[in-house]
């Protein structure tokens, strides 16, 4: 169990952002290292200068796969310097996701000693391995790249969640651009021009109609007005403002529909610049069995995403899951709970010793 606290105060050392490539390069190596050391055969993917890490049997089948990543979002020096306060870990990513990592990595180890004393190999792996590198950024070079090469009926994404909450459904993304349009002018005489930031504030007001709803538990919709630009000079009408937008969405939301309606009434432009698909990880045996064996667990959905809504593109029923952080993720303060990581690692022990009887034949 310790070695699952060491491994990950290791990892948090490497200061893996995406402004930072180097670094997330030297942590992959480290895991290459670890897995070397302890026999395992893996496989490293490399798109566009993004490396991923697979642990498979050799046959590219594992019934349950867990997936986690080690980059991190940006923080100030001594965030990457881990330390243990009331039995919490606490440093960048030490509950996003470096201490999946480390689990990931110590259950493999484990596995893989007790199937050589049994006179079997990574051959009978119960379990495979992802860990990828920019889940931080939308994932479009690890996770989903990864995926297709991966077999499995099954994945935990150790990124979210918490031992007494199982996620089965996140929402979708859309990064939405508004630009507004107008004529410039000197800004001693404005009626002789038109001002785009006040078209764009405008239209912004009508955008906003299309997201003010309300639910208990905020299941629906939502836009948060992330950057706004316009304007070149003081004394300037500008002719030209834009906005960007995060909205996240739920499976009663057809985006398409709604953004065309709001681009008929308002006089700027809107751009979809990228939409991801929600999360909605279905019924699973290995779901029910999961449940049966943590009793004080139940399930339910998160506002956020993960890698986990590449999953139904390949067939793969999943969930999100994980240790407690009492949400400090991205925070000043983010920390995992060591005995929440303790009890997870009982969790799935169990887990993958239970779950044989439920593999398909491959």
């Amino acid at each position: 169990m310790q070695e699952i606290v060491t491994l990950t105060q290791d990892l948090i050392r490497f200061k893996t952002t995406q402004s930072e490539p180097d670094e997330i390069q030297r942590c992959i190596s480290f895991i290459e290292a670890y897995l070397n050391k302890c026999g395992a055969k893996y496989r490293r993917l490399d798109y566009n200068r993004i490396p991923s890490i697979v642990v498979m049997p050799p046959n590219n089948f594992a019934p349950i796969l867990l997936m986690s990543h080690i980059d991190v979002v940006d923080a100030p020096a001594d965030l990457f310097i881990p330390h243990i306060k009331d039995n919490a870990l606490y440093g960048r990513g030490s509950i996003d996701d470096k201490y999946a990592v480390a689990l990931s990595l110590v259950l493999l180890k484990e596995y893989l000693q007790r199937l050589k004393k049994a006179g079997k190999s990574q051959n009978d792996l119960p379990f495979g391995v992802l860990i990828t590198t920019d889940e931080e950024i939308g994932g479009a070079h690890g996770a989903r790249k990864a995926l297709p090469e991966i077999e499995a009926e099954f994945c935990i994404a150790l990124d979210g969640g918490g031992l007494q909450k199982i996620v089965t459904k996140e929402k979708g993304i859309v990064k939405l651009k508004l630009v507004a349009r107008g004529k410039t002018a000197h800004g001693a005489r404005p009626w002789l021009g038109e001002n785009a930031i006040e078209n764009l504030i405008d239209d912004f007001r009508l955008l906003k109609t299309k997201f003010e709803l309300s639910a208990p538990d905020h299941w629906h919709r939502t836009l948060n007005f992330s950057c706004i630009k316009g304007g070149k000079a003081t004394n300037q009408v500008p002719d030209y403002a834009v906005a960007l937008f995060d909205i996240r969405y739920t499976e009663n939301d057809d985006m398409q529909a709604i953004f065309q309606n709001i681009q008929d009434e308002i006089k700027g432009q809107l751009i979809v610049e990228r939409k991801e698909p929600l999360f909605q990880g279905g019924d699973s045996p290995y779901l029910n069995l999961l449940l049966d064996i943590s009793k004080d667990t139940v399930v339910g959905s998160e506002h956020g995403a993960s890698d986990a809504r590449f999953l139904s593109a390949h067939g793969i029923k999943g969930i999100v899951w994980g240790a407690d952080g009492d949400m400090s993720q991205h925070s000043a303060n983010e920390h995992v709970n060591i005995d929440s990581l303790y009890k997870l690692y009982d969790l799935l022990d169990e887990f993958f010793n239970r779950s044989n009887a439920l593999a398909s034949n491959k």
